[in-house]
């Protein structure tokens, strides 16, 4: 099996502009590449921040154009939060940077992802209670969130329960601390404590390993 590397963004700062998230996000996006990673997952939410009373408005390709010009150019793929227009009002959604699309793609709320090293295939799934269209081949699941203690405690335990019932690893990016990997057979890889960070996960001969890389 060739080595796979992937990272999970733990990013908690919230701007006040769609630009200035992008910005943030290339630095990420960066280290993640200078960690030789295959992937990079920020938490909900993280190019538009949760707003006040409303949802932000979705950010359009234009704003989004650099970091898909950063997965291209650093051979990475990147998994995204952001709003999304359903029915004409924003919900929250997830957008999708990969080297080989020259378009973003979008999925909404609610959405999960699972892949498969080599050619990275992706498959969204509705949730990590079931998984009717988990490909039998997939390696890993991912999961974007920005909760707290409670929301987060009930987050882990369905994730690592996930990971055993299914034997896929599991890398959870949580907004502002708790980010965790899990193994195919539940047992936790490594688990971030707060503030911003990467927290990388390596799948070799000898199953996974982690780190955290601190981004300060």
């Amino acid at each position: 099996m060739s080595r796979w590397n992937i990272a999970a963004a733990q990013y908690a700062r919230q701007h006040h502009s769609v630009n200035d998230h992008v910005e943030h996000h290339l630095r990420f996006i960066a280290e993640a590449a200078r960690q030789k990673c295959d992937l990079v997952v920020f938490p909900e939410l993280s190019l538009t921040g949760p707003g006040e009373a409303t949802l932000p408005a979705p950010p359009d390709d234009l704003q989004l154009a650099p970091l898909l010009h950063a997965a291209q150019s650093l051979n990475i793929s990147v998994i995204a939060g952001i709003t999304l227009l359903q029915d004409g009002q924003p919900q929250k959604g997830l957008a999708l940077f990969t080297p080989h699309l020259d378009t973003i793609l979008r999925y909404p709320q609610g959405s999960e992802a699972s892949l498969i090293p080599g050619d990275k295939q992706l498959t969204i799934i509705e949730s990590p209670s079931d998984a009717p269209n988990l490909d039998p081949l997939a390696t890993l699941f991912t999961s974007s969130q920005a909760v707290g203690d409670n929301r987060w405690r009930q987050s882990i335990n369905t994730l690592q329960r996930f990971a055993h019932k299914y034997a896929i690893a599991v890398l959870m990016a949580n907004a502002r601390s708790g980010s965790a990997l899990w193994d195919e057979k539940g047992q936790l890889i490594v688990r971030a404590d707060k503030g911003e960070l990467l927290l990388t996960g390596s799948l070799g001969r000898q199953g996974w390993q982690g780190d955290i890389i601190p981004l300060g």
